[in-house]
C-alpha cells in the first residue's frame, strides 16, 4: 500500500511539473511577444471546446517558408484564457486583465476543487456498487438432483456474474467516465467535445498499464495469480481492441468527421453484443462446446471444470467420475463444495481448539467462510475505498456478521422446536402406550392440549377391549374432558383387576373422540394399555430391533423391556460390539448387568456417543443382552421372599430327566429372553448440526457485508472513525479495540460532509436496492457534471487542452479507486480474474457505452435538426491509435507471461520478471502520455 501511495504522489508530481513546463514556456512566448497570433489561436483553441464557440482555427505549414501561420475563419479572437459558463458550476469572475498569479491561484483552486469532487463520486459510489451487489445477489430457490438421485433445495443466485461484471459491475467502476461523456455532449449543445472522449480512453490507458503493473508487482513474495476466466479475458481483451479500433475507424475512415446516427446506434449495440459474447464463451454455448474440457480434483477433494489443465483425477474410476459430475448440476456442486468446505474447516478448528465449544467454533468457521467466499468486483471497490475515506476495514464487519448469522440460525432452529400458539387446538394421550402389573390397582392415564390453549375445549373418552376384557381383567370407563382456559392437560384413573391364574400378557384400548368446535384430535388418540401378568418372572427383549441417535445426544438411554410377568429378582447381562461405528471414536463401549427388581419392567442402559460435528454421517453398532438369571438369595436388592422362586431355584439343580411334568410347567415360569436379544444403534448427523450448516453456508455470502439495512445504521457509519486495518484478516483471532491513527480522523474529517450527505440515500435493503441504485446514479450524474466544469474551468485558466486535461488529470481521478480494488483483489483473491478481466471488460463497456450513448443521442439530435454532428478525428484519433498499439503490446505480454513455464501467471512469479515486465507497462503509460500531449499542442504533427 505504501509503495501504491508513493507511485501515485510520483504519477501526480510528474503531471504537475509537465504542467508548469508548459505554463513556464508559453509565458516566456508572451513576454517576448512572440506570435500574438498563436496566443489567440491557443485561446481560440481552448474556446472550441465550449458550447458557445463557433470558432474554427486551422494552424498551416508553409514548407518553403519554415514557418507556421494560422487562418481565421471569420470569428473574433477574445482575450488569453476567457472561459465560457459552465453547466452547473458559475465562472470566477473578472475573466479579463487577470495576471499569472491568479491563474495560477484559480488553477489551484479548480484543482482542489476537483480532487475533493473525486473524493465525493468516490463515496457515492461506494452507496452504488452495494446496491448493485444487493441487485446481482438476488436468489431463488432451485430443486436438484445429488449423485444418489436425492432431491435437494437450495438457493442459487439468478445473475450469471459474467453478465454481472460486464453490465451492472462495469456500470458502477466507470460511471462517472460514462455520464461525463453523456453530460459533456449535453452542455455543449449536443456538440462535440475532447473531456468526455478523452476521459474514457486516458482511464483505459491507465487502467491497462499502470493497474495491472502495480498489481503484478505488489502480489507477496513468492506468490502468482492466473486468469481462470480465460475465455471471457480473450473475448473482452479483443473486444477492448477492436473498440478502439471501431472508434478510430468511424472518426476517421468511414466518415470523416461526421458520426452518422447508424455509426453511433451501432457503437451502442456492441455494449449488449460484447455481453452476449462473453456469456456464451462463459457457459461454453455454441463452438465453445466444442473445445476441450479437462476435470481436475481441487484441494477439497471434489471435481471442479478445468481450462487447459492437466487432469489430475483421484478416482478410482475418471470417465465415471467425470460422467457423474457432468450429470450433476453446477448449482448442486458450487453449494455442496461451499458445505464441504464448513465442515472440513470446524474440523480443522476443533483439532486446534480442542477446549473451544461448538458454538465458538462454528461462530470462527462461518467467518472464515465470509472471507473466503468469492468476491465481487463491488466489494474490493467498496473495501478500497472505505480504507482510503477512513471507514476501516470492510473485512471488520465480517465478524460482527458472523456473529449475527449464527445467532439468528440458532434463534431460527429454535423457534421451528418450539410449539407454535397460532396452529390450531389439538389434544391427544401422552404417552400413548401404558404398561402395568397385574396388582397395581389403578394407573393414571394424561391427555394433553396444545397449540390455542386460551379457550374452552372438551372431547370425550372409553375403553375398549383388547385381549384383556372388561369385568374380569380391568373396570372399563367412559366420560368427558373438559378444557378450561388455560389449562393444558387433564387425566383420569383406569382399575386393573388382580387374580392368581398365570396367563399371558393382555391389552385393551382407550380411545378419544367428538372433540368439542375447532379442536382436533392428534395422534396418538388411542391410548394402548399393556396388562403384564405377575406370576411369571417375565420374558427379557429390545423394543426395537434399530435405534437412530443423532450424535449429538450425548449419551442414548437404550430400553430394556420385561414382559410376560415381572415376579422376582432379575440379573440380565449387556455389551456392546463394534460394527461401522467404532467404540471410542463414535461411542464409548459399554459393559454391564441390568438388575430387574420385583414388579419392575423396564431397565435402561446409558451408551455415550461421542460428537464429531460431522454433516453426513451414518455408521452404526450393535447392543446384545445375554441369559436372565434370578437373582442369587445373597444379591444385594430390595427384593422380598417368595416361596415360589425358592421352588423355581430347587427344581433348577434336578436334571431334566428327573421332572415331573408340573415341575416342567413350574420352569416355564422362570425367566427368559424374547426374540430381540440384538439391537444396532445407528449414529447419524446432528440435525441441529445439519441444519445450522445448511443455513450458514447459505448465509455465507460476502454481498451481504456491504449493504445496510437501516439508515441509523448509515449515520452510525458515516460519524464513526475506523482505524485501517493493514494487516490480513484473521477471523480464528478476535478483533481487539484498535485506537484509530493521526491519518484516520484527517481522512474522516475531510471526507465527513460527503459522508454525512450520502448517508440520506436509502438503505440498500429498501426494494431490494433498486432505489439506491437509481438514486446514487442521478448523485454521481449531478457530482459528474460539476466535474466537468471544474476540469474545463482548470485548463481554461491554465491555458491546458481538454484533451490533455482529461488524459493527464481527469482520467487518473476517476481511476484511484479502482487502482485500490485492484490491488487489493490482487493481495486477496486466489484468481486474477478481478484485477486483469475487469479491466479489459471495462474498456470496452466504456468506449461502446460511454461514447456509443453520447454519440448516438447527439447524432439523432443534428439528423432531427436537419444537421451532421461534427467531431475533429485530430487528437482523438491520435490517442486511440496509439493506446491500441500500445494495448496489444501489453496484452502480449501478460501472455507470454502465462506461457512461459517460470511464470505460468499474469501477476507475479519471479521478482526480477514482474519488476522488468511492469516496468514496460509503466514506460507504455508514460509514452502515452507524453506523446498524447505533444501532438495535442502540435509539436508532433500527424
Amino acid at each position: 500500500m505504501q509503495l501504491l501511495r508513493r507511485t501515485v504522489r510520483s504519477v501526480a508530481t510528474f503531471a504537475v511539473l509537465l504542467l508548469l513546463l508548459y505554463v513556464k514556456a508559453h509565458t516566456f512566448a508572451l513576454t517576448t511577444g512572440q506570435a500574438v497570433d498563436d496566443s489567440a489561436s491557443y485561446s481560440t483553441l481552448n474556446e472550441t471546446s465550449s458550447a458557445e464557440s463557433l470558432k474554427r482555427v486551422v494552424r498551416q505549414v508553409d514548407p518553403t517558408k519554415e514557418e507556421i501561420t494560422t487562418v481565421k475563419a471569420d470569428v473574433e479572437v477574445e482575450e488569453l484564457g476567457t472561459c465560457s459558463e459552465g453547466l452547473v458550476l458559475p465562472l470566477w469572475m473578472p475573466q479579463r486583465k487577470i495576471s499569472i498569479g491568479d491563474r495560477a491561484i484559480r488553477g489551484f483552486v479548480y484543482f482542489m476543487l476537483m480532487v475533493y469532487l473525486f473524493v465525493g463520486v468516490s463515496i457515492i459510489s461506494d452507496r452504488f456498487m452495494a446496491s448493485i451487489e444487493a441487485i446481482t445477489s438476488i436468489e431463488r430457490d432451485v430443486v436438484v438432483r445429488g449423485p444418489k438421485g436425492e432431491k435437494q433445495t437450495m438457493r442459487v443466485r439468478i445473475w450469471n456474474e459474467t453478465v454481472a461484471n460486464l453490465t451492472l459491475m462495469a456500470l458502477g467502476s466507470s460511471a462517472p467516465e460514462i455520464l461525463l461523456s453523456v453530460i459533456e455532449i449535453y452542455a455543449k449543445n449536443f456538440e462535440s467535445g475532447d473531456l468526455g472522449p478523452g476521459t474514457i480512453v486516458g482511464s483505459a490507458a491507465y487502467n491497462l498499464f499502470v493497474i495491472i503493473a502495480l498489481c503484478m508487482v505488489l502480489i507477496p513474495k513468492g506468490e502468482k495469480r492466473r486468469i481462470k476466466h480465460l475465455r471471457v479475458f480473450i473475448v473482452t481483451a479483443v473486444l477492448s481492441i477492436f473498440a478502439y479500433i471501431w472508434l478510430w475507424a468511424i472518426l476517421s475512415l468511414i466518415s470523416p468527421g461526421i458520426i452518422e446516427v447508424w455509426e453511433g446506434v451501432v457503437t451502442l449495440l456492441m455494449f449488449p453484443a460484447t455481453v452476449l459474447w462473453a456469456y456464451i464463451a462463459e457457459r461454453r454455448l455454441l463452438l465453445y462446446k466444442y473445445m476441450d474440457k479437462n476435470y481436475r480434483m481441487n484441494q477439497r477433494g471434489t471435481v471442479v471444470a478445468g481450462e487447459h489443465d492437466s487432469v489430475e483425477m483421484g478416482a478410482d474410476d475418471p470417465k465415471q467420475t467425470s460422467k457423474q459430475f457432468l450429470q450433476m448440476s453446477k448449482s448442486a456442486h458450487a453449494y455442496d463444495e461451499a458445505r464441504m468446505e464448513y465442515i472440513q474447516l470446524l474440523s480443522e478448528l476443533r483439532q486446534k481448539y480442542p477446549d473451544a465449544d461448538l458454538e465458538h467454533l462454528e461462530m470462527m468457521a462461518q467467518e472464515q467462510m465470509i472471507n473466503r467466499g468469492n468476491k465481487s468486483r463491488a466489494f474490493y471497490r467498496v473495501q478500497a475505498t472505505r480504507k482510503l475515506i477512513g471507514s476501516g476495514n470492510l473485512m471488520r464487519k465480517i465478524q460482527e456478521r458472523a456473529h449475527e448469522d449464527l445467532s439468528s440460525v440458532k434463534a431460527q432452529i429454535q423457534t421451528y422446536n418450539d410449539d407454535d400458539d397460532d396452529v390450531p387446538t389439538r389434544i391427544y394421550f401422552e404417552p400413548g402406550h401404558y404398561t402395568v402389573m397385574e396388582n397395581c390397582g389403578e394407573f393414571e392415564v394424561r391427555v394433553v392440549r396444545r397449540g390455542d390453549i386460551s379457550g374452552y375445549s372438551h372431547v370425550y373418552f372409553e375403553t375398549y377391549d383388547g385381549t384383556a376384557s372388561a369385568g374380569s381383567d380391568y373396570v372399563g370407563k367412559s366420560g368427558i374432558l373438559n378444557f378450561p382456559p388455560g389449562v393444558d392437560e387433564q387425566r383420569f384413573k383406569i382399575e386393573i383387576i388382580d387374580d392368581d391364574i398365570f396367563e399371558e400378557d393382555e391389552c385393551f384400548y382407550i380411545r378419544l373422540f367428538n372433540p368439542s368446535e375447532n379442536v382436533s384430535l392428534y395422534v396418538p388418540h388411542t391410548a394402548t394399555i399393556m396388562i403384564l401378568d405377575d406370576d411369571h418372572a417375565g420374558i427379557f427383549a429390545f423394543g426395537d430391533a434399530l435405534h437412530e441417535v443423532n450424535e449429538s445426544v450425548g449419551a442414548y438411554v437404550l430400553p430394556v423391556m420385561r414382559y410376560s410377568g415381572a415376579r422376582g429378582t432379575v440379573i440380565v447381562p449387556y455389551w456392546s460390539e463394534d460394527e461401522t461405528a467404532i467404540s471410542g471414536r463414535h461411542y464409548h463401549g459399554v459393559r454391564g448387568e441390568l438388575i430387574f427388581e420385583n414388579n419392575v419392567t423396564e431397565q435402561f442402559i446409558t451408551v455415550p456417543i461421542i460428537e464429531e460435528s460431522t454433516y453426513e454421517k451414518d455408521v452404526k453398532f450393535k447392543v446384545n443382552i445375554g441369559e436372565p438369571v434370578l437373582a442369587p438369595e445373597n444379591h444385594t436388592g430390595d427384593h422380598t421372599h417368595d416361596e415360589l422362586l425358592e421352588k423355581i431355584r430347587l427344581v433348577e439343580k434336578k436334571p431334566a430327566e428327573d421332572l415331573t411334568d408340573l415341575e416342567r410347567i413350574l420352569l416355564m415360569s422362570k425367566p427368559r429372553n424374547g426374540e430381540l436379544t440384538t439391537t444396532y444403534i445407528r449414529i447419524r448427523e446432528s440435525t441441529e448440526f445439519k441444519s445450522t450448516v445448511d443455513k450458514l453456508v447459505a448465509r455465507a455470502n460476502v454481498s451481504s457485508v456491504l449493504g445496510t439495512s437501516s439508515w441509523k445504521e448509515q449515520f452510525k457509519d458515516a460519524l464513526t472513525v475506523v482505524p485501517a486495518d493493514e494487516h490480513e484478516f484473521d477471523a480464528e483471532e478476535e478483533v481487539g479495540e484498535e485506537v484509530p491513527k493521526c491519518m484516520d480522523y484527517i481522512s474522516h474529517f475531510i471526507c465527513l460532509f460527503w459522508k454525512v450527505l450520502f448517508a440520506f440515500v436509502p438503505p440498500t435493503d429498501i426494494c431490494g436496492g433498486y432505489v439506491t441504485f437509481v438514486i446514487s446514479i442521478f448523485v454521481i450524474g449531478v457530482l459528474t457534471a460539476v466535474i466537468g466544469d471544474a476540469a474545463t474551468y482548470f485548463g481554461c485558466v491554465l491555458n491546458i487542452k481538454d484533451s490533455v486535461t482529461a488524459i493527464c488529470f481527469v482520467a487518473l481521478g476517476t481511476s484511484i479507486p479502482d487502482t485500490f480494488a485492484s490491488i487489493i483483489a490482487a493481495k486477496q483473491d486466489q484468481t486474477a480474474d478481478n484485477c486483469i478481466g475487469n479491466v479489459t471488460g471495462s474498456n470496452a463497456v466504456n468506449v461502446f457505452l460511454g461514447i456509443g450513448l453520447a454519440w448516438s443521442i447527439a447524432s439523432i439530435y443534428h439528423a432531427v435538426n436537419g444537421s451532421t454532428f461534427n467531431v475533429e478525428p485530430g487528437t482523438i484519433g491520435f490517442a486511440v491509435t496509439l493506446f491500441c498499439g500500445e494495448a496489444v503490446i501489453a496484452i502480449g505480454v501478460m501472455m507470454i507471461r502465462r506461457s512461459t513455464k517460470s511464470i505460468r501467471a499474469e501477476l507475479g512469479g519471479p521478482t526480477i520478471s514482474k519488476w522488468m515486465n511492469a516496468s514496460i507497462l509503466l514506460l507504455l503509460w508514460v509514452i502515452y502520455l507524453i506523446v498524447s500531449t505533444l501532438e495535442a499542442y502540435d509539436i508532433i504533427m500527424v
